[in-house]
């Protein structure tokens, strides 16, 4: 897959601070068949390594395997390849190329396995997805035990009380990081309508907290 060519354009600082290897790649990917074609389709191959590394991480709670699963990956690093060529002139060498690089394929995995969790509500969230909210959300390791708690009731609330929609929404947004723009055209739906299904679900699961204890009553009434 090689996209049209995009005009790296680098301002002299910015090229100046580039180390090698990534000075390397993007001379390559802005210069003319057929180092840019070989250039364009070792990026695609690392990018085919990344994607299919991280689905394959991800694919036993996703439940699907074999070639639905590397199906995933290829469009996964289809997407990215087309993302990256398009927007070189937007690297300033704060980070390697391939570092820059991998953030896009990593997106994309996000958001195609969104989108995959909104397709079967059914799939619950697994002991895995769990542990990384405090990582994300930087909880103080200090008070791991108050945390694991609230974690705990949250899940079993995510569970019992929301709809599919809504459970679907969280596990995209909250836990996958799947950007609102991408739900917006997967779903052919809207911000706001979005955004009113994310305000209802959190209602329901600040009510279902503050009935065990877990948060003030009056604090989830005002919510």
């Amino acid at each position: 897959m090689v996209p049209a060519d995009s005009g790296v354009g680098q301002p002299p600082a910015a090229a100046a601070r580039l180390d090698p290897e990534s000075a390397e790649w993007l001379q390559a990917l802005a210069g003319t068949s057929p180092k840019r074609e070989a250039a364009v389709a070792r990026l695609h191959e690392l990018l085919v390594r990344i994607a299919q590394g991280e689905v394959r991480r991800r694919g036993p709670r996703l439940r699907i395997t074999g070639p639905e699963l590397d199906d995933l990956a290829q469009q996964a690093a289809a997407d990215a390849l087309v993302a990256i060529t398009g927007k070189l002139g937007q690297f300033r060498g704060e980070s390697r190329f391939t570092t820059w690089a991998y953030k896009f394929v990593m997106f994309e995995v996000s958001a195609k396995v969104g989108r995959h969790f909104w397709r079967h509500p059914d799939v619950r969230l697994d002991a895995e997805d769990w542990d990384r909210l405090p990582d994300r959300f930087g909880f103080d390791p200090a008070r791991e035990a108050e945390w694991r708690d609230l974690l705990g009731a949250l899940r079993r609330a995510v569970d019992e009380v929301l709809t599919a929609r809504q459970r679907a929404l969280f596990v995209a947004i909250v836990l996958n990081g799947v950007p609102l723009d991408t739900l917006v055209l997967e779903l052919a739906s809207s911000r706001n309508a979005i955004y009113k299904t994310l305000f209802d679900a959190r209602r329901k699961l600040r009510a279902a907290l503050a009935a065990k204890g877990h948060i003030d009553d009056d604090r989830a009434r005002s919510s």
